[in-house]
């Protein structure tokens, strides 16, 4: 795959009340650094940890005339030819119409970045309960509307995203019939609502919004039902055509979300039915077809990894319930992630903010690996040989 596993990627993070500029002030304060406003800034010198120096990690995060847009601000980062905003998790507690104060500040802030798109990782209500009403789904779905889909829509931002298991779980029942039949009724009827409109470019929208295939520029996205641990034989038809499909094979990347991961690497997410069933199956499938990332929320837990030739982004969450990683002793943490798309390289550079604190957030101090009860997932920089003896003999030990 074109990527080069020793590329270094600022991670860093501001949201809230302050402006961007005020806030890299402040975090270049604290570091004893400046921000001069004659040069093009290096993101290397705003990392927390220096990476490893190689030519091919100098090269790439050096602004040229075919790398991204180069940025005076750290906290507004380079510039690829495709912008993507990734978020997830955006509901509170069952039945909720209230959002957190993340997620409002958070979709306040997405214009000033100009992405060409944002993409959601699921769980956009708080569904998945039994006993919501008819009415009581659809008031979340409006709450949904005002404190989201509305603002994206009136700043003309396009909007991707895959259903959740509190959105529209296919989960079965033990007769065969879907559990949450009403949720997924009633998420079916909001989306195809002409006032909803979420403003893609859609190559394939029969089974929408279920599972469905749209296009940015020279970048393909396949939205994949991962609302339950299962993805159906008559799905899984469906993703090798439309991977086979011209217009996957003439884009430049190709990106696939679901809400479910393939790993489980958080804790509470690493149970049976949390993640998705033959994970190696579905890895080698999106691999053949060269997926370039597989993006995914539900772990609650911000970690960028790659298994194999595929990227995996586990997007963090921006509503209620963070959760620590299987591995390493970090503090979760609310996040989003700009993804800076290089169409020239196939490559991404992920810029990832904290969600509260303005806090950078640093991809150095993340684990090196996370061992799920799947495999062990690498953290996108890293490379096996990178890891001594006794990283490589991590094995997968249940927290609880």
């Amino acid at each position: 795959m074109p990527f080069n596993r020793r590329q270094f990627l600022l991670l860093g993070g501001a949201l809230g009340g302050l402006g961007l500029s005020v806030a890299a002030q402040k975090w270049a304060a604290s570091q004893g650094s400046s921000l001069p406003a004659d040069r093009p800034l290096d993101l290397n010198e705003y990392s927390q940890s220096s990476p490893e120096s190689s030519p091919e990690s100098n090269l790439e995060s050096s602004p040229t005339a075919s790398s991204p847009t180069a940025s005076t601000d750290p906290l507004n980062p380079p510039r690829g030819d495709v912008r993507i905003v990734v978020i997830s998790d955006l509901n509170s507690q069952y039945g909720s119409t209230d959002y957190e104060i993340e997620v409002d500040n958070a979709i306040a802030r997405i214009p000033t970045w100009q992405p060409d798109l944002v993409l959601c990782g699921g769980d956009m209500v708080a569904g998945q309960q039994p006993s919501l009403t008819r009415s009581e789904i659809e008031a979340m779905w409006a709450a949904f509307d005002q404190h989201v889909s509305a603002p994206l829509r009136k700043a003309n931002i396009p909007y991707g995203f895959t259903l959740g298991n509190h959105d529209a779980s296919s989960a079965q029942a033990i007769n065969g019939g879907l559990l949450f039949g009403t949720e997924r009724e009633l998420a079916s009827a909001y989306w195809n609502d002409p006032l909803h409109d979420p403003g893609l470019q859609f190559v394939d929208r029969a089974k929408f919004p279920f599972y469905y295939t749209f296009q940015k520029k020279d970048v393909f996205f396949l939205s994949w039902d991962a609302s339950s641990a299962q993805i159906s034989a008559e799905q899984l038809a469906w993703v090798e055509q439309s991977l086979s499909s011209p217009a996957a094979k003439a884009a430049k990347l190709r990106i696939v979300v679901g809400h479910l991961p393939l790993y489980g690497i958080a804790i509470g997410r690493d149970d049976a039915g949390e993640y998705l069933e033959n994970a190696e199956g579905l890895r080698s499938l999106l691999e053949r077809h060269q997926v370039h990332t597989y993006v995914s929320g539900h772990d609650h837990a911000y970690y960028p990894g790659h298994k194999g030739d595929l990227e995996l982004l586990h997007c963090g969450i921006l509503g209620a319930g963070v959760r620590p990683l299987l591995n390493g002793d970090l503090s979760p943490r609310k996040t989003l992630t700009i993804v800076d798309v290089d169409l020239a390289a196939a490559r991404t550079l992920y810029t990832t903010l904290d969600a509260t604190t303005l806090e950078l957030v640093n991809q150095q101090e993340l684990p090196k690996l996370i061992a799920s009860p799947g495999g062990k997932v690498l953290r996108r920089d890293v490379v096996w040989e990178d890891l001594t003896p006794a990283e490589q003999a991590i094995e997968y030990a249940p927290r609880g």
